[in-house]
């Protein structure tokens, strides 16, 4: 079996999906969860504007109703937070992803004087960060702020990650990649613009380039230019298509390199490494 081969199989990802069927089946997911552990009655996400969360959200939003309508318990409920750094630049965005999603209650916590703060305390033990750090401290506290709110709301947390994330692991380790429950693993980033189309998704929130946005020295750095390598050559590659071999290169480079973040805390048992 190649490397491309096993990457595939370990990520789930199908050649083409049907997008009913795919919204379906993490919805479902998702109550079955919520179902199997009657004590949770929330799902906590952040919202940040762009495809992932607004996907994520608009499906979250449906199990919750389908909880809702088929137990009689309104206690469910699903929350969205908002976690902008100062004053975020396509604020406009996250409200319109928000009018879409119109989730049951809307939360905003500014990271900014958690972030601050934290890198005062780190100054004075003679550690100074570097612009990239703080960009990695900006997505673990908007994680803890998660959290958070799921330990006071008898919530989890549910998070974004998908095959074409995955597969580079372009993601913060305990950040946006430390969450509960990930009902869009499998799929790559074009089978959620299929999604978000068929549910009528306004297009500017799943059409705009992505990008983390945590670098203050980079704002807005459109996540393929990080990466080396553009979404539709590693939707391509997940997809099982032929691709350019210094492009596979690339991608095989991220997924091996990356390998820790999609594992536990390494062990004496682990070998993967080495």
């Amino acid at each position: 079996m190649s490397l491309q081969q096993e990457i595939i199989e370990a990520l789930g990802v199908k050649p083409s999906i049907n997008p009913e069927e795919e919204v379906r089946r993490s919805v479902d997911f998702l109550k079955n969860y919520l179902k199997r552990y009657p004590g949770l009655k929330s799902l906590v996400l952040g919202i940040s504007g762009g495809q992932d969360s607004t996907l994520t959200g608009k499906i979250c939003q449906f199990a919750i109703n389908e909880l809702r309508e088929e137990s009689g318990d309104n206690d469910y409920q699903f929350i969205a937070v908002r976690l902008p750094y100062g004053t975020q630049a396509d604020e406009q965005d996250c409200q319109d992803a928000l009018a879409f999603i119109q989730p049951d209650k809307t939360l905003v916590v500014n990271i900014k004087e958690a972030i601050l703060a934290s890198e005062r305390a780190l100054r004075d033990a003679g550690i100074s960060l570097t612009d990239f750090v703080r960009g990695n401290e900006k997505a673990r506290e908007r994680m803890k702020a998660q959290y958070s709110i799921a330990g006071m709301s008898k919530g989890v947390v549910v998070g974004t990650d998908h095959a074409a994330e995955a597969v580079t692991g372009f993601f913060t380790k305990y950040g946006d990649g430390g969450s509960d429950i990930n009902p869009l693993f499998r799929l790559n980033k074009r089978q959620g613009k299929q999604i978000l189309a068929s549910l009528g998704c306004p297009e500017h929130l799943y059409l705009k380039q992505p990008t983390a946005d945590l670098e203050d020295d980079r704002p807005g750095l459109q996540d393929e230019v990080a990466l080396g390598v553009t979404y539709a050559d590693i939707d391509a590659y997940l997809e099982g298509e032929k691709i350019a071999a210094e492009r596979a290169e690339i991608i095989e480079g991220w997924y091996l390199k990356t390998e820790h973040k999609r594992r536990p805390p390494i062990t004496v048992f682990d070998d993967f490494w080495q």
